[in-house]
């Protein structure tokens, strides 16, 4: 567990670099020169040939580190429910005159839904919309890419900088993108953008139509239960003070068991070890210490 918070914190490093990076790219940089000596006034930092590649491996770190969280949390998850975990001896106390009520299924909601979903398919989910989210966030409004495409018609082929009153230098402007370039950079990410937003859509209706289905079955099912409900009611009658004293023995004896299978359970929560999905294997891999 203190290896997958490791490696979830440098993915997350990893991530902020890339990040930085990213926030770093302009349209251009610019020099100045003044009495024959030439001067940085910006640092031009051009859209680097591998943003794909960067944006995708950033996509991948934050899936990954979403994973490893999951998986955390789900043993964390575990460990808390087998220690709240109460006794619930499953044969009923012998009732007086009552039918024995059903428990209602209550209507569920889309957690349900998503905890239906294999270990699989959700991490193909994560790594969905961790890829639809940043490639969006780069390519969409006020996105890094819209902001350069819509600053790169408003730069100057040449400036001016004042140096002392009625003094003026040019500073130069090299441009190093065009508008062409920054098109087809937008259209090349937006189609990757579109495939994992697809798969995205994909799992959200999937959950909808489970939830759906589920909460007619269990509509179904109360329905029925209701019918058998007041069927029985006047079929229960006596066998209480006898079948009373047998319950109870039987119950001490299943609460014996419950509580030493309950610390089994728990020791055995305790050793288990978080399976890492191949889709995240590289990434993991990449900051596993080597042997």
């Amino acid at each position: 567990m203190s290896q997958a918070q490791s490696i979830s914190n440098l993915c997350n490093q990893r991530a902020t670099e890339i990040s930085n990076m990213i926030s770093s790219i302009n349209n251009a940089g610019k020099t100045i020169t003044v009495n024959g000596n030439t001067y940085t006034e910006t640092k031009g930092v051009p859209m680097p040939g591998n943003i794909v590649d960067l944006l995708l491996e950033k996509a991948d770190l934050h899936a990954c580190q979403a994973f490893l969280m999951e998986a955390v949390k789900s043993k964390d998850k575990a460990m808390d429910d087998e220690r709240d975990r109460g006794f619930v001896y499953d044969i009923p106390a012998p009732e007086k005159k009552y039918a024995v009520d059903f428990d209602i299924l209550e209507p569920i909601g889309e957690e349900w839904g998503w905890d239906q979903l294999t270990e699989a398919e959700m991490s193909e989910y994560l790594q969905a919309e961790a890829h639809a989210a940043h490639l969006g966030q780069f390519i969409h409004h006020r996105g890094k890419l819209d902001t350069l495409r819509k600053e790169l018609p408003l730069i100057k082929e040449l400036e001016w900088m004042v140096i002392k009153d009625g003094e003026k230098s040019p500073v130069e402007v090299k441009q190093h993108h065009t508008s062409d370039q920054l098109f087809s950079l937008h259209e090349e990410i937006a189609s990757i953008h579109r495939r994992w937003e697809q798969r995205v859509n994909y799992f959200k209706a999937k959950v909808k139509n489970l939830v759906s289905e589920e909460n007619a079955r269990r509509n179904h099912y109360n329905a029925v239960k209701g019918e058998e409900f007041n069927k029985e009611q006047a079929l229960l009658d006596s066998e209480y003070s006898d079948a009373l004293n047998a319950w109870r023995g039987a119950k001490l004896v299943a609460l014996q068991k419950h509580e030493k299978q309950r610390e089994i359970n728990i020791n055995a929560i305790s050793a288990l070890r978080i399976v890492v999905d191949p889709r995240f294997q590289t990434v993991v891999d990449k900051f596993l210490p080597k042997s």
